[in-house]
């Protein structure tokens, strides 16, 4: 049997599409949801491009018929119409100025104005909301269309372990080639591995897995480290061979607060752009988190406005070339290094530079790909973040462009990826991230 879906305004900012994705089943947009929507316009984020794009998608379908009756969405999709609601099916004791409550009243006057056989659902990502229209016996379902894994458990992480027989691991020491099968074994280009001996668990071997058709290459070349850091941990290691391998042009690292991330990648960053000169540039960048318009409300130059978003960048590579701003602004100002809010690299092409993006998980897959898109010829970008710590409000852990970007390349050899686990910026820090 059809149903009626009833569509909150978080939905459309999260995919403007996303009323093509219900079948053949009718479209009900509350009138309140198209004036919340319109509030979003002028945003220069994903939210704000979704939003417009909602605005132009709806006006579209006017040319078709009237959106009060209702128009065909397409050919093989439901009805969509724009509705208001009756004040009268709601308890006296809710707010008709509250929004929800206006979406609850849309969706509950829908269901007494329509065939009783049929089911009303609102569709909504507020937790609250769906909270509310349970108390009011109201069936309400979560967008999902954008989640890349069923489970933050579930992504790929870019380490695995493997059983070898005892043998394996003496020829991979004596650095012999050794490969692996892969009716045995299912890894991905750029994988790390650890093989566990069959007959002694704790006699083991750190591998990084290139290809079916190469060796298992040894990944302890920078266990000594890059620009004066070392590594602390396998992970740290793992990422340096990435970051440091040219024929790797993106990586993606997350990893919770203080682990390293940020750092590592600048490093390396440093070291191949001042000393090695693999890169013309080192281009540091982040979301700005609130972005578009909050922007306006700081004093200052745009310069100046950016200042509170950049500077964790900036202290990075204040600490990396010795706690000197007088080094990094001369950098700076001979072009070795920008530092740039992520809204203003959206147009350009970059070639020949070393990119990183940090706190990446506030991308929107449209954003992400926006990014991606802006990489010329011999340019390596990094991606890094913590999907536990999210700041845009349309995204999770499971459908922000950080965690998108890790499931789709990671078939690819021209990507690679690690998940750092352990906190290194101090006990204090690692005791806040595990406890707190």
């Amino acid at each position: 049997m059809k149903k009626t879906y009833v569509i909150d305004t978080n939905v459309f900012l999260t995919n403007h599409e996303s009323v093509k994705s219900y079948g053949n089943n009718d479209i009900v947009v509350p009138f309140k949801v198209l004036e919340e929507i319109d509030k979003h316009k002028q945003r220069q984020d994903g939210a704000g491009l979704n939003a417009r794009m909602t605005i132009r998608f709806l006006d579209s379908l006017r040319s078709k018929g009237n959106l009060y009756k209702g128009v065909r969405i397409e050919k093989g999709k439901g009805i969509l119409s724009v509705k208001s609601y009756d004040p009268k099916v709601l308890p006296n004791d809710l707010d008709l100025t509250e929004a929800d409550n206006q979406i609850m009243a849309t969706a509950l006057t829908e269901k007494l104005n329509s065939d009783s056989k049929k089911k009303v659902i609102i569709v909504t990502r507020d937790i609250n909301l769906r909270v509310k229209c349970d108390s009011l016996q109201i069936p309400t379902e979560d967008y999902m269309c954008d989640q890349i894994v069923d489970n933050i458990n579930h992504l790929y992480t870019g380490f695995d372990t493997h059983l070898v027989d005892d043998q394996i691991i003496d020829r991979y020491y004596s650095n012999e080639d050794v490969f692996l099968d892969k009716d045995e074994v299912k890894l991905m280009s750029n994988q790390f591995v650890m093989l566990v001996s069959n007959s002694n668990e704790k006699k083991t071997a750190l591998c990084q897995f290139k290809g079916y058709n190469a060796p298992l290459k040894h990944p302890s070349e920078f266990k000594n480290g890059i620009w004066g850091l070392k590594t602390r941990n396998k992970e740290q290691m793992f990422a340096l061979n990435l970051l440091m391998d040219k024929s790797i042009p993106i990586v993606t690292i997350i990893g919770k607060a203080g682990c390293g991330k940020t750092l590592l990648a600048l490093a390396c960053g440093l070291e191949q752009v001042l000393e090695n000169e693999n890169y013309k540039k080192l281009l540091v960048s982040r979301p700005v988190q609130p972005l578009g318009k909050d922007l306006g409300y700081l004093p200052g130059t745009m310069e100046e406005k950016m200042k509170p978003w950049l500077t964790p960048m900036q202290d990075n590579l204040e600490f990396l070339l010795g706690d000197s701003r007088d080094t990094m602004e001369l950098m700076i100002e001979q072009g070795k290094i920008e530092i740039e809010a992520l809204t203003y690299i959206r147009g350009r092409s970059i070639s020949n530079a070393y990119i990183i993006v940090d706190e990446a998980q506030n991308l929107s897959i449209h954003e992400l790909k926006t990014i991606v898109t802006r990489v010329g010829e011999g340019t390596k970008l990094i991606l890094t973040g913590d999907i536990e710590q999210i700041d845009n409000t349309y995204l999770d852990a499971t459908s922000n462009g950080l965690s998108y970007a890790i499931e789709k390349l990671k078939a690819y050899d021209l990507s690679g990826h690690v998940t750092l686990l352990k906190g290194e910026r101090s006990k204090i820090a690692t005791l806040a991230a595990k406890v707190l």
